[in-house]
């Protein structure tokens, strides 16, 4: 059975967009491609208690278990060393990916304290959108009482859009809480 937003998606979210952005044919519209989480895990990556204990979080978060990034150079400034372990990072697609987005609209982002609205100045040139979290317990997933430590979470959210704005407006469809420039 595919995912509620993906099937909201298909039956009512092109055709609105398609009126708001004056395109003729459906397959102009922005869509989603993947989402990426990402988190690094700084010195905690070198332990690895800690590091297994940061895989079941983000799989639990995800639905599909992370890679452990490396490395590519040694900088002594940073203390690392090429080949060491850097983070984590999963990528979501199709099902996964709508699932995943449904759950952080709905339920995880109304659980940040003081939340005021995601920034849409996270947009880039290639209609990507990207932003951070700070404590990655509030998704429901992670059981708050096992948690040694509270950790980040970077998002990018790739799309097809060509345009800010067309980006700025699949997510305002898929209730983002953005916050514009004006309010």
């Amino acid at each position: 059975m595919p995912a509620r937003l993906k099937n909201n998606y298909d039956k009512e979210i092109i055709t609105k967009l398609m009126s708001k952005l004056n395109f003729k044919n459906k397959h102009q519209v922005p869509k989603l491609i993947k989402v990426i989480l990402n988190m690094g895990l700084g010195e905690d990556a070198l332990d690895s208690k800690k590091l297994k204990v940061c895989l079941e979080d983000l799989s639990l978060i995800a639905g599909q278990r992370p890679i452990i990034t490396k490395f590519k150079k040694s900088i002594s400034n940073f203390k690392t060393r090429k080949g060491a372990n850097a983070g984590l990072k999963v990528t979501l697609r199709s099902d996964k990916m709508y699932e995943f987005i449904d759950r952080l609209v709905n339920i995880a982002l109304p659980r940040i304290k003081d939340f005021r609205g995601l920034k849409s100045s996270g947009i880039d040139n290639s209609g990507n959108y990207s932003f951070g979290i700070k404590e990655h317990i509030i998704f429901p997933e992670v059981n708050f009482d096992k948690v040694e430590k509270i950790r980040g979470l970077d998002i990018t959210i790739v799309t097809n859009s060509k345009s800010k704005e067309g980006t700025l407006e699949l997510l305002k469809e898929f209730n983002f809480p953005l916050k514009t420039k004006n309010n």
